[in-house]
């Protein structure tokens, strides 16, 4: 088990992994998450008192799951940061707050256009789409700090610090629904209880959900490659590996 996370903290050992996971993520993860789509917009039925207004629930649902799940990982990358100085672990921090911050958004945004209809208005300060607003404004904030330091040690570990202070958000976001009295209905999956709606309706919203986590694997790969290329580009690897490609 130690020898594969050392494995994990070689850059050519990453990238090469990657590359081949790449192609599976993407191609199993675009499969699932357009199944779940689809089904759930266009065969799933009615819920009996929001009609198809729920319908939003698929692409609202694996966007929160996510952009919560995205810090989570941040989080214990940012452990390894700090703790072992694996290059690679800031390496995956500074790649996926973009993707995180996009899927915040997307959360808050389908939120909205859902809680209209629902809610009569387009936003409130309810405290679990407060507590999703801060997590976007600490993406942002991590995006930030890495582009203000130049310095890479004194980056990754200001930005670590960051995000391990910003991930005491998390238990915040999922339990506010039980610690105050909120708008928001509580969580539509817990691992402990069988889900409340019929199958027609949370089989596709859990293969849009699996379906979005594999292709943020994917696009979590690409864009640490992308970065992994910029910081090694003098090392004896990365100039073979650009010289094969022209060829």
């Amino acid at each position: 088990m130690w020898q594969i996370f050392h494995k994990l903290g070689s850059p050519k050992w990453f990238f090469g992994i990657a590359s081949t996971l790449m192609p599976w993520l993407l191609v199993v993860g675009a499969a699932l998450l357009l199944t779940g789509i689809v089904w759930g917009l266009g065969f799933a039925p009615q819920d009996y008192l929001q009609g198809n207004s729920y319908r939003i629930i698929f692409i609202h649902v694996p966007s929160a799951f996510l952009a919560q799940s995205v810090y989570i990982m941040m989080s214990v990358a940012a452990l390894v940061t700090l703790v072992w100085r694996m290059k690679l672990a800031d390496v995956f921090v500074k790649a996926v707050a973009p993707v995180g911050a996009v899927l915040t958004f997307l959360a808050l945004f389908t939120g909205a256009v859902w809680g209209k209809p629902t809610w009569g208005t387009w936003w409130i300060w309810d405290a679990r789409l407060t507590s999703m607003l801060i997590l976007l404004f600490l993406y942002f904030g991590v995006m930030a700090l890495g582009a203000a330091i130049s310095d890479e040690k004194s980056s990754a570990r200001a930005v670590a610090v960051l995000v391990l202070v910003g991930v005491v958000n998390i238990p915040i976001i999922k339990y506010s629904v039980e610690w105050w009295n909120t708008l928001h209905q509580p969580a539509t999956f817990k691992l402990t209880e069988k889900p409340s709606m019929p199958a027609e309706m949370w089989v596709p919203l859990l293969l849009s959900v699996l379906g979005l986590y594999l292709i943020f694997g994917w696009l979590a790969c690409l864009r640490m490659q992308t970065n992994i290329l910029a910081r090694e580009g003098r090392t004896r690897w990365v100039k073979e590996l650009v010289q094969a490609r022209e060829n």
